[in-house]
């Protein structure tokens, strides 16, 4: 019997242009070549190190902003090739993926709902995600991107420190206590994670914080899909591995990684001449 095609999204928007990725600066421009030799500086939508993937010459592909945009950069980055496979670099973009599959119902344990809203206020100053009305109350649940894979085969998030990220996990927390659900879902943009842990290496009081969220009751889930130029093959979920480990033993993988992770500093435009009396 032939197993079904794993189901694909499609790009939301125009088809992206191909380019050459350069360099990353003040974290979030990118400066890439297009096909036709142009040069361009394009919005970087991640305001982590992108480990690993700040890669010179490395193959991307970028969106075009509407004509009648007024946003200064034309462009947004959003996918990266980094030897031979491509990986999500928009990190906006999990929250359409996440969107899409919430509707599809094929998330165990996040398939069944009777409404579902965007960008929710909650709590004293928090936001969700997603608020799912169930039949027996509502569930928030949490979406955020994961792009870092290590030699060990397992996703980690986040790839440098989140003071947000912990919030987020404080937040649900109370409203679980309140007597809602609460899930934190990743979405990991590559194809070859295994699993998912939170990274104590880049930010152990996420980690710490995740895995006391977790015992008082707040869900984790992965699921992983592997983009294309055209849109993403969805892979699935992914275990998430809460229980604790060794960091020490990520560091060399970090280490292997810091020559393309981060950004620099863009060059500054002249200073005017002084006027002259």
């Amino acid at each position: 019997m032939t197993a079904a095609p794993a189901p694909y999204l499609l790009q939301p928007r125009a088809p992206l242009l191909e380019a050459r990725f350069t360099a990353r600066f003040d974290r979030f421009i990118a400066e890439l070549t297009l096909a036709d030799g142009q040069t361009i500086r394009a919005h970087c939508v991640n305001p982590g190190r992108m480990e690993g993937l700040v890669v010179p010459g490395a193959r991307a592909w970028v969106s075009r902003v509407p004509e009648d945009s007024k946003r200064k950069l034309r462009y947004t980055l959003e996918l990266l090739e980094v030897e031979g496979r491509v990986i999500g670099a928009n990190t906006v973009v999990p929250n359409w993926l996440a969107e899409q599959l919430l509707l599809a119902g094929v998330i165990p344990g996040l398939r069944r709902f009777r409404s579902l809203r965007a960008e929710v206020p909650y709590g004293t100053k928090s936001r969700i995600d997603f608020w799912l009305e169930t039949a027996t109350g509502p569930h928030l649940v949490e979406v955020k991107n994961c792009h870092l894979v290590y030699p060990d085969g397992r996703a980690y998030f986040p790839d440098s420190v989140s003071a947000r990220a912990t919030e987020h996990l404080e937040a649900l927390m109370d409203v679980v206590e309140d007597g809602a659900k609460a899930t934190v879902l990743f979405v990991i943009q590559r194809d070859d994670a295994k699993a998912l842990r939170p990274s104590d290496l880049h930010d152990p009081r996420f980690a710490e914080t995740a895995r006391i969220a977790a015992t008082r009751g707040v869900n984790f889930k992965a699921v992983a899909l592997a983009p294309d130029p055209g849109g993403w093959t969805v892979l699935g979920p992914r275990a998430v591995d809460l229980k604790p480990y060794d960091a020490q033993k990520l560091a060399p993988y970090r280490a292997a990684f810091d020559a393309h992770s981060g950004w620099q500093r863009g060059p500054r435009a002249p200073k005017a001449p002084a006027a002259l009396d």
